[in-house]
């Protein structure tokens, strides 16, 4: 059971036209967007930041980005985070053997050089304590440029934020989005645990 039950989608009328950009994303409006707008400022400013992070500005495309977002929350363990995470990657075209090979995307032939340095990144920038190094600024500069870094590290961020938000929540997980978990993250174990 959440902590804080999420609100009816037409309790605040502008975050409810912002959060039509969830329903490209993941194709419904998440509860955690339903609880933050208990507080409509916050649910208001996290779809403003959720849409500037997710717009593509270079070469990180939609899919690495939710992958990117998957990476962060799997280091965290939110459950609820990454059923969405992967679930948006899917919707934003990410290859199906990517979609089937995550969890082992260091060695995967799915995954370039590219996207791998990106995946170590969100890695290491979701640790506690925190684990980007040289080694990793080095791999990020050989393939990407600092605009792009900016990119990844705002989906990193915002992940921060909602992997911190829905644990904490206990935020009740959506239908499509078990689905999502359970088939491409159930052969690793995936449970819906605290988000049911």
């Amino acid at each position: 059971m959440p902590l804080v039950s999420p609100l009816s989608a037409e309790h605040d009328i502008e975050t409810k036209e912002l959060a039509l950009f969830f329903n490209e994303t993941l194709g419904f409006c998440p509860n955690s967007v339903l609880t933050m707008q208990r507080r409509p400022a916050i649910s208001k400013a996290f779809i403003n930041l959720n849409k500037a992070v997710m717009a593509n500005e270079g070469k990180v495309t939609s899919a690495l980005k939710r992958m990117i977002a998957w990476v962060s929350s799997n280091a965290t363990g939110c459950r609820y985070c990454q059923a969405h995470a992967i679930r948006a990657a899917e919707r934003y075209g990410a290859e199906q053997e990517q979609l089937d090979n995550i969890w082992e995307y260091k060695t995967h032939a799915a995954f370039s050089n590219a996207e791998r340095a990106a995946l170590d990144f969100s890695l290491a920038a979701s640790m506690v304590p925190n684990a980007v190094d040289e080694k990793i600024k080095e791999e990020l500069y050989k393939y990407w440029d600092e605009g792009e870094i900016v990119e990844m590290l705002g989906v990193i961020s915002l992940f921060g934020y909602l992997n911190r938000w829905n644990d904490s929540m206990g935020t009740t997980l959506e239908k499509d989005a078990i689905e999502s978990g359970d088939q491409y993250l159930g052969k690793h174990g995936f449970k819906v645990g605290k988000h049911q």
